[in-house]
């Protein structure tokens, strides 16, 4: 049998489906920004010490962010099979997913904590650390490295509530983790009455500590909702590894996709460099204001898949899609309207007539943008991780290319034409998305 919860949450998304819909993405938006802000504050405390301090600390949180990354199908895969169980009423087998997936991620987490400890040394040198900055960087990494089992076991978590369409909780425990951690920035960077001063130590410590004490919150949790007993499933575990592969394939090719439009924005110089980071910050933002309907949209197509209940997966599919288009259609005015002020806000003033152009560009995609994350949301739910993974690969190579060309023929407004190959991608990417979830949810 379902949960109350569970049962309430179908009962109010077949009667009121766009309310429904909204209420259940706020708390998931909410909880997708504290972790920014956060990292916000972090910078601005460590920003006190000095520039060094501060430099190693964007070396350690971006090598970190990525490795982390990584293993985001922890979150994601467990997410869809916990919808899938809930919705066939299978409470026995939600349980054993649900304890296979945090021991399994424990298991990824010790071994991703353990393994990059033996090369921090050329890891901060790699990224072009060297004397006291690269000496930072390792004490603040390997502090870091310490909460991986946590940050690993916690986003496993995160995909088991929000399988049980349980957004709010996840919201509690990052409030609270993010709460405590600039709170005890405060105290471990700047050492305040019994606390000593680590500088950007105690910042790596302040957040290993919070991250320990949201695991164990989301352990608390999760055993009053689900009863939990440690119990390793074999075949779940290789079906998580499964979707693992079928994400780390797709999160590689994305990764190249940006890392050679950046070399390539870097490469036309100094302004252009500028100008592509001030439009990528802005599009990170804007990813996670977008990846809220799509963990919605996931969550509530697992849970009718797992029904066999096509007609209201489809009703998901056009809830997902319009707020994601309708959204995409309001961050492009909005960028478009407000150019000049974002402008001011990202770049440097010498970067402007680079900034503009290609700035226009983006802003004339974010709606067809948008529908490659609800794709991507509806297409996880329904359990379609390879579909995913081959649209990510043909988009992704295809826009390699393009960014290939601009580098063999250096046409002129190179950043114009960068951004132009990112959305002719995510164009490619949110056609082939929703022909695949038309084709899957026709009667």
């Amino acid at each position: 049998m379902t949960t109350t919860t569970e049962s309430l949450n179908e009962h109010a998304y077949r009667n009121a489906p766009a309310k429904t819909f909204a209420s259940m993405s706020v708390p998931v938006l909410l909880s997708l920004i504290a972790e920014p802000l956060t990292g916000l504050v972090d910078t601005a405390f460590v920003a006190k010490l000095g520039t060094e301090p501060l430099a190693a600390l964007g070396i350690g949180t971006m090598v970190l962010t990525s490795a982390f990354w990584i293993f985001n199908f922890l979150g994601i895969g467990t997410q869809t099979e916990i919808a899938h169980s809930i919705g066939a009423e299978n409470k026995t087998e939600t349980a054993t997913i649900a304890s296979t997936s945090l021991l399994l991620a424990l298991g990824v987490g010790l071994v991703s904590a353990l393994l990059p400890l033996l090369f921090l040394p050329q890891i901060s040198q790699f990224m072009g650390a060297e004397g006291v900055m690269q000496s930072l960087s390792i004490d603040y990494m390997t502090c870091r490295l310490a909460g991986g089992p946590a940050v690993l076991f916690t986003m496993a978590a995160f995909g088991i509530f929000r399988g049980l369409q349980d957004m709010r909780t996840p919201l509690v425990v990052t409030t609270v983790v993010n709460a405590l951690n600039v709170l005890l920035d405060w105290l471990l960077i700047f050492g305040h009455g019994p606390f000593p001063e680590l500088g950007v130590t105690g910042a790596a410590l302040a957040t290993t500590i919070s991250q320990y004490i949201g695991m164990a919150i989301t352990l608390y949790a999760l055993h009053r909702k689900l009863g939990l007993t440690p119990k390793f499933d074999i075949p779940r575990c290789k079906r998580l590894l499964s979707i693992g592969w079928d994400m780390t394939v797709r999160t590689g090719l994305v990764i190249a996709f940006l890392l050679y439009c950046t070399r390539t924005a870097t490469q036309a110089g100094a302004i252009e460099g500028a100008a592509h980071q001030g439009i990528r910050q802005f599009v990170v933002f804007n990813t996670m204001l977008l990846d809220t309907f799509a963990i919605t949209g996931q969550s509530l197509s697992g849970y009718f898949k797992g029904k066999n209940d096509n007609l209201m997966i489809k009703q998901v599919v056009r809830q997902t899609f319009g707020y994601s288009f309708i959204t995409g259609i309001i961050i492009g005015v909005l960028m478009i309207a407000g150019a000049d002020i974002f402008a001011e806000l990202l770049i440097p003033l010498e970067s402007y007539a680079a900034f503009i152009p290609a700035w226009t560009v983006v802003a004339i995609f974010q709606p067809t943008n948008s529908l490659s994350y609800a794709t991507d949301g509806i297409l996880w739910g329904i359990g379609d991780f390879a579909f995913t993974r081959n649209a990510m690969c043909i988009s992704c190579l295809i826009g390699i290319g393009f960014i290939a060309l601009i580098t063999m023929f250096q046409p002129p407004h190179p950043l114009v034409w960068i951004w132009l190959a990112t959305g002719g991608m995510m164009l490619i990417r949110s056609a082939l998305g929703c022909y695949r979830c038309w084709q899957l949810t026709k009667v």
